[in-house]
This record gives structure tokens, C-alpha cells and sequence, in this order.
């Protein structure tokens, strides 16, 4: 609607409407999450629960109205009709830009029940925004290296503690669990440095998706394996707020979770650990390839 003005004026509308549109949410997201707070009875857990999922996406929704007030994408998208509302998913995607998750959630939303990321836990501190994450039970992972593993053995398995309380309160409803197997956004210098196999992916870290699966696996019975690709190259949050991005390819993909992958530990079994980590490099090899055709398939110059 707005795409007949200068990109600049486009993009500040856009960033006005999406702080207003967090801004008009995260009260009564807060005020939910006193009284579910306030009145640990199950009846209110429940409802508040339910709530704010409403509250989550109808955030969502808004996020919708500026994204297509702004600008004019295409979106190609085959493999959502599948999904099922009343399921829980463990979901997955290839990491590019910030973008990714605005894409991930304008196409799943009401698809699936809104996505819980696992965050770092020093996100909880980014103003507003981390407390709406935390308010809206956003799984909050604090990972220790080796090295300050080797120096503190004795907070080898804490990480996997946090991880199990985080996620046990979605143990009597569906959920949508959301984890960025690449633990960050493609680079050519992150590709370079990990001298990783593939051609447009960085190494997947299997142990978030094997800590969910470990702390709630008998719930999670499919990998929602999403696949993005940006046919005129990897977009900015300033290109997606002024509307410059013209075409977003996506293909969804449902894959069963093995049920050897359940109930394991990850940390301590190095077996399993071995088979998981193979599990998850065929299914990353698979997306290589995948992003190879529409590379060739969806170039540049077809929407430009």
C-alpha cells in the first residue's frame, strides 16, 4: 500500500507501527502473567495459558498489517497444509538474518501454536521485549563452554537442568518448540572459519534440539524442518521494515523423530550422541541441496 513512497519514509512507518504494535501488546501480556502468577490454581494456569497465546498472536497479526503495509512480498511457500494446530512440534530452520524469524512467524502463526525459541539467558535483559519473551515462557538456555567446564566440573549438566524446567511447564499442552540448528547467522567469514561441508549452511549444533527432546521427547514426535531462501540476497531488518525485500521462497518439510532420539542424554551418552549428530547431518546435507536448486531455480532476476 505504502510502496509508492521513498524507502526511508517507509521504513521509519515501519518501525513506528512495530513498536507500537509491542507496545499495545505487552500490557495486557503482563497483566496476564500477574494473575497467572498471583493465582497458581490449575483452572487459571489453564486459561492464562490460553490467553496469552491469543495475546502472542495477535502480536503476530500485527506484525502482519506493517509487513504488508510497507511492501509488496511474494511468497512461494509449499509444505504448510500439513500442520496441525492441536500438535507439538520441535521446529527448525537455516539462519540467515533477523528476518527469519519475522518470516517464521508471519507464515506458521495459527499453523502451529506460536514458536518458543530457546534463547540465551542474557537476552531476558534486552528492554520490554525480554520480558514479553519471558512472560510468554520463551525457554532461557545459560550453556557453558568446555573450557569453563574443564574449570567448574561441577556444573557439567546444568545447562540440561535449566532446559528440562523450561520446558516442563509444556508438558500438558501443544507447543511449537523452536531451535536455529546453526546457533547463529550464516556468514561467508562463520562458513570460512568452521571450513563447513556445506555450500550455504554452517555446521548444525544438535544438542538444543537433543536437550528438548530429552527434557519433553515423548511429546514431540515431528521435526518441522523449514528451508528459507531470499532470492535477491540475504535481507537486513532495514530492508524488511522499508519494504525492499520483493520475494521470500520457503519449503516446509515434516520429518519423524526417531524414538531411539527420546529420553536420552545427550551429554553423557556418547553413542547416542554420535547417532544424533549423523541424524542431523543428513537432514543438513538434504537442505544443501535443497537451497542449491532454488538458488538455481529462484534467482535474483526472477523477481526483480
Amino acid at each position: 500500500m505504502l510502496h509508492v513512497l521513498p524507502s526511508v519514509v517507509r521504513g521509519l512507518v515501519g518501525g513506528l507501527l512495530l513498536a507500537l504494535n509491542t507496545l499495545v501488546w505487552c500490557w495486557p501480556l503482563f497483566l496476564v502473567t500477574l494473575i497467572k502468577l498471583c493465582l497458581p490454581v490449575p483452572y487459571v494456569q489453564r486459561l492464562t495459558s490460553r490467553l496469552m497465546n491469543a495475546i502472542h498472536e495477535a502480536w503476530i497479526s500485527g506484525n502482519h498489517f506493517w509487513i504488508r503495509l510497507v511492501g509488496r512480498i511474494h511468497w512461494d511457500v509449499r509444505g504448510l497444509a500439513s500442520l496441525d494446530y492441536k500438535h507439538s512440534y520441535l521446529v527448525t530452520s537455516n539462519h540467515q538474518s533477523w528476518v527469519d524469524i519475522f518470516a517464521l512467524q508471519y507464515l506458521l502463526n495459527r499453523h502451529i501454536r506460536p514458536l518458543k525459541f530457546f534463547l540465551k539467558q542474557e537476552l531476558i535483559w534486552v528492554p520490554v521485549i525480554g520480558l514479553c519473551w519471558w512472560a510468554l515462557d520463551f525457554p532461557f538456555m545459560k550453556r557453558y563452554s568446555k573450557a569453563y567446564l574443564a574449570r567448574h566440573p561441577e556444573k557439567r549438566g546444568k545447562d540440561l537442568e535449566t532446559t528440562r524446567r523450561s520446558c516442563a511447564r509444556f508438558r500438558h499442552q501443544p507447543v511449537g518448540i523452536f531451535n536455529f540448528l546453526e546457533g547463529t547467522r550464516f556468514t561467508q567469514a562463520k562458513h570460512d572459519a568452521q571450513r563447513a561441508p556445506y555450500r550455504y549452511l554452517l555446521n548444525p549444533r544438535a544438542g538444543g534440539i537433543a536437550f528438548a527432546l530429552d527434557a519433553m521427547g515423548e511429546q514431540l514426535n515431528t521435526l518441522v524442518n523449514i528451508t528459507i531462501h531470499y532470492p535477491n540476497g540475504t535481507p537486513s531488518c532495514w530492508d524488511l521494515l522499508s519494504g525492499q525485500i520483493s520475494a521470500i521462497v520457503v519449503r516446509v518439510e515434516e520429518i519423524p523423530i526417531p524414538t531411539r532420539f527420546k529420553g536420552k542424554s545427550y551429554d553423557q551418552d556418547p553413542d547416542y550422541r554420535a547417532d544424533f549428530q549423523a541424524w542431523v547431518n543428513d537432514i543438513w546435507q538434504a537442505k544443501d541441496d535443497l537451497l542449491k536448486r532454488l538458488h538455481q531455480d529462484y534467482p535474483s532476476k526472477h523477481y526483480a
